[in-house]
């Protein structure tokens, strides 16, 4: 059975000079929650005064969806195991790059998560390895990409 995912995007051109490029990419992402984020072009691809500082661009977001999906299915599968995690922050980076055509592409994601374990141990290096390859190999949003992703700092 499949699932539907809804997001609403909506962007007007307010004053600027459309036909110059200069106008805002400040947008809004409207979700089924009731959620408004405001978002961007990146500063990297659009120059100010045309992007909003303080909104979120795609390629971030691109990046916390693949780092949220992870700490998500993280935190199930140390949970079956028997681990107690009281936090997890992550401080993911996305890398952009060229591909063989010459298109930009966010080409590589690495995760730097930092746990903090709870009443019932740690897990050893071992341990910590399979359950972020098993985290990275169940979550659906890396299971829909061709970007390389990493899990590092374990």
């Amino acid at each position: 059975m499949a699932h539907l995912y809804k997001a609403t995007v909506a962007w007007s051109r307010g004053d600027g000079d459309f036909a110059k490029g200069r106008y805002t990419r400040g947008h809004q992402w409207r979700f089924d929650g009731g959620i408004a984020v405001p978002a961007t072009a990146s500063p990297y691809v659009v120059p100010k005064p045309y992007v909003v500082e303080a909104a979120v661009d795609p390629e971030e977001a691109f990046v916390a969806s693949l780092s949220s999906c992870h700490m998500l299915t993280f935190l199930d599968l140390a949970r079956r195991a028997g681990f107690v995690i009281e936090a997890y922050e992550d401080e993911a980076e996305g890398e952009m790059t060229k591909n063989e055509a010459g298109k930009y592409w966010v080409s590589r994601v690495v995760m730097r998560p930092r746990i903090t374990w709870g009443e019932g141990g740690t897990p050893t290096h071992d341990q910590l390895a399979e359950l972020h390859h098993r985290a990275h190999e169940e979550c659906f949003i890396a299971n829909s990409v061709k970007t390389d992703v990493t899990v590092e700092g374990f």
